[in-house]
């Protein structure tokens, strides 16, 4: 009996590259000795990137789609797209062509040799990227790595295979804000990594902006770590021991008898202070959001139509 590969693929404005990623999997698909199903997540497009994705599954029976009901964002559009496939082993993989489909027998063939997760790297920058998204991309890793307990590669993508077992772990997991790079390192199992080159981007414009990259990193940093808070609480500390080297000048200058003006340093502390104490205060304010999100329990995502369901924990076209 062969074994069924799932491709997931969430898209947002992407419809200009639906057609020809298509193509360029269809050639894949037909070197494999699998049985094969494309799952488009649509992230609430405003194009017709949908029309599009349901013109190709009224050609091809194994493409299916799930609209979301909006821009949830990208881990979870992949979220739901483990949710809903069936497939012995699931390959995620981006709609821009970023991510080359000629990997997958790779990706396929390290996961028959007993991985359960095969995940990919940058091994050149990406041929999109300015210097700046390159060097915060390197800056993020590095931070993350050195405030949390997982540990990622510079550059590591959103391009990977993962076996039932793992995502059977990974659909049980509903947390806010979830950061699917971090989660799928945290879960252990047996784990191989492979650089890739990255394609340069077919059709469009990269969609994430700044802010959406610093909220992905705060995101990432504080769904792992909570050491944060510990360095916050030890710079506190640091500056609480600070007055007692201050005391012997005090001292010094009271029986000297020595005009202790200051005006401008004292200031200039106080302003200091103050602002690392709001600073301090925005850490636990991020903490506290993150668990008062986390305990209204609404749902990752919403969908609004979908060519499959569910039936008897099995998934059935429509």
């Amino acid at each position: 009996m062969l074994k069924k590969i799932s491709i997931i693929i969430p898209t947002y404005n992407e419809e200009k590259n639906i057609g020809f990623l298509v193509t360029e999997l269809n050639k894949v698909i037909a070197t494999l000795n699998y049985h094969v199903e494309m799952v488009f997540v649509d992230d609430g497009s405003t194009d017709n990137t949908l029309t599009e994705i349901k013109v190709k599954a009224e050609i091809y029976s194994y493409i299916f789609f799930i609209e979301l009901s909006k821009n949830f964002g990208k881990d979870y559009a992949l979220k739901a797209g483990i949710n809903m496939a069936t497939g012995d082993a699931i390959i995620t993989m981006d709609a821009d062509l970023q991510h080359p489909p000629a990997l997958i027998a790779q990706l396929i063939n390290l996961w028959e040799k007993g991985n359960d997760i095969v995940y990919t790297y940058r091994k050149d920058a990406n041929p999109d990227s300015n210097f700046y998204s390159r060097f915060s991309s390197r800056l993020f890793y590095k931070v993350i790595n050195s405030l949390s307990e997982i540990k990622l590669e510079d550059g590591i993508s959103d391009f990977r295979l993962i076996d039932r077992k793992v995502a059977n772990q990974l659909k049980q997991i509903d947390e806010c804000e979830i950061f699917l790079r971090g989660i799928i390192k945290w879960v252990g199992f047996i784990q191989i990594g492979i650089p890739y080159t990255p394609s340069k981007r077919y059709k469009g414009v990269q969609s994430y902006s700044f802010l959406k990259l610093m909220k992905l990193a705060i995101s990432g940093i504080m769904s792992f770590s909570v050491r944060p808070l510990y360095v916050t609480a030890g710079i506190g500390l640091l500056f609480s021991l600070l007055p007692l080297f201050y005391l012997p000048y005090i001292l010094i200058s009271y029986f000297a008898h020595y005009a202790i003006s200051g005006w401008a340093s004292l200031i200039a502390t106080i302003v200091f202070l103050g602002g690392l104490q709001l600073f301090t205060l925005g850490i636990i304010g991020v903490y506290v959001g993150k668990i008062f999100i986390q305990s209204k329990k609404r749902p990752n995502y919403i969908i609004r139509s979908t060519n499959i369901f569910k039936l008897d924990s099995d998934f059935i076209r429509i």
